[in-house]
């Protein structure tokens, strides 16, 4: 039996903590016919089997319509209808952050912080999302985009955890 990947102790007891999933593991995990489908899947499963809070943001969902939709992504994208069904399936699933004035907060204090400048702002607005939350875990399949943040955040890549 494997090791829990994402529980601290307290005392004698244990507690389940919080996980940011990605676009890219959420999509690989939701669409059978994409690489690294089984790895994402296994992955949130496992997840999901420790009591872990996975949470997702108003971001992710875009991103998953534009990427699921995008027929550079999938070799028969998803039409508008199957889209629609597939985030309205998923939402109940996840926690969803809303994006708050202290999220807002977060993404300025990092921008004084890290030199980042053009689409590197849609990874650091997930770092501030995750912040504002209080989550402190990364699931993603783009390890480097966020070592970055290896100070704030933990990064997780399904392709680690086999």
């Amino acid at each position: 039996m494997s090791r829990p990947l994402y529980v601290v102790k307290i005392g004698m007891g244990t507690m389940g903590v919080k996980a940011f999933v990605d676009t890219n593991v959420l999509l690989r995990a939701l669409l059978t016919d994409i690489e690294f489908h089984t790895e994402a899947d296994a992955l949130l499963k496992r997840m999901w089997s420790e009591d872990v809070e996975l949470w997702i943001s108003g971001q992710v969902i875009r991103e998953f319509i534009v990427q699921a939709t995008h027929p550079k992504t999938l070799k028969v994208p998803l039409t508008r209808e199957e889209v629609i069904a597939e985030v309205r399936a998923i939402k109940p699933l996840f926690h969803v952050a809303d994006e708050t004035q202290s999220e807002r907060e977060k993404l300025l204090e990092l921008l004084a912080t890290y030199l980042t400048h053009g689409k590197q702002v849609h990874d650091m607005n997930i770092v501030a999302t995750m912040l504002a939350n209080d989550i402190d875990t990364l699931l993603t399949l783009n390890i480097d985009d966020f070592k970055r943040y290896a100070d704030k955040i933990t990064l997780i890549s399904p392709l680690d955890v086999r």
